[in-house]
């Protein structure tokens, strides 16, 4: 993956990178949670993204990178709409009345539906043994996790805000599919810019549409959220995905898709020690059996060939599933 053309990367700046994106990537679900409480799901989620996408484009322009043609703007409409609007959009509207912890579990079987929907897209590819078990692995977690009961005999998780969470996993992996196999900007980031200003819009509008305006109060806002809100646009979508980005250009993809399990052992860490979130056995049996079936599966696409092709495409690719799997 790495240019051999280039200079060897500083150790020190790699392992910078693989904390940043671990502990911002992990943390974004609580940032969510506290971002959410004072601020309307929706309209929050389309701000931030519009934010950090417009300073994206505005530097990228700014260093004399083209202005995108009108097919890498469609393209990235239908894009950011999969993984931002529904994706990333059902992550926030969960979050309110799921735990931080859970939800990052029930989003970490995304390496499962993208498993599942290259295998059924046209002229996919057949899982094979490795995959398959991982996939039955993993889905028999996700029953655990969902139909686990808490001391008082009540679910662990909200049954709606689960199938949203689901939903919002499987547009996620199948807008990134779509984005895999369609013309995009030559330069990776401006494609992710394009993506986070037309799913950012969408999300920012759908929040109008369904009444959220009247909710939002400068006044009403919380310290905490308004906090929350800044660090998820900072940190969330520009530095944690910088330091992703470049990591996928000298890093190896089988450290790289460490983050997938690694991540959502961050975010139920940090909702249990600090949101006071609780844990059972269940839960816990639940969370194991579906990080072991992400395991087997990313070792697995770590594995393939097609992850030793250039590193422009799999920069191109692998960023398009990225956050904050979004920043969430």
């Amino acid at each position: 993956m790495q240019n051999s053309n280039a200079p060897p990367a500083s150790q020190g700046l790699i392992v910078a990178a693989y904390l940043a994106v671990y502990l911002i990537y992990g943390s974004t679900y609580l940032g969510i949670r506290y971002a959410i409480e004072t601020i309307p799901p929706l309209m929050m989620g389309g701000a931030r993204f519009l934010i950090a996408g417009s300073v994206l484009y505005g530097f990228l322009r700014s260093r004399g990178i083209p202005a995108p043609e009108g097919s890498h703007w469609r393209n990235a409409a239908i894009v950011g709409a999969l993984l931002l609007g529904v994706g990333n959009g059902g992550v926030i509207w969960a979050e309110q009345t799921v735990p931080s912890g859970l939800a990052s579990l029930l989003i970490a079987i995304v390496p499962l539906w993208f498993a599942l929907f290259d295998w059924i897209r046209p002229g996919g590819t057949r899982p094979k043994g490795q995959t398959v078990l991982g996939i039955v692995i993993g889905f028999t977690g996700v029953a655990l996790l969902v139909s686990s009961k808490d001391l008082m005999d009540q679910r662990a998780i909200d049954t709606v805000g689960a199938v949203a969470l689901l939903c919002a996993g499987i547009c996620w992996a199948a807008g990134s599919i779509f984005a895999r196999y369609t013309p995009k900007p030559s330069v990776p980031l401006m494609g992710i810019a394009l993506q986070m200003i037309a799913g950012g819009a969408l999300l920012f509008l759908t929040g109008i549409m369904l009444g959220e305006a009247p909710r939002f109060s400068v006044a009403h806002t919380s310290a905490r959220s308004a906090l929350a809100f800044a660090y998820l646009t900072v940190f969330g979508s520009l530095i944690g995905f910088t330091a992703y980005s470049w990591l996928l250009k000298v890093g190896t993809p089988a450290r790289i898709s460490t983050y997938a399990y690694v991540n959502p052992i961050v975010a139920v860490f940090l909702g249990w020690s600090i949101a006071g979130e609780t844990l059972n056995s269940n839960t816990i049996i639940a969370a194991s059996i579906i990080l072991l079936g992400v395991i087997v599966i990313s070792v697995r696409r770590a594995r393939r060939p097609a992850l030793s092709a250039g590193a422009g495409s799999i920069a191109q690719t692998q960023t398009s599933i990225a956050p904050q799997l979004p920043s969430r």
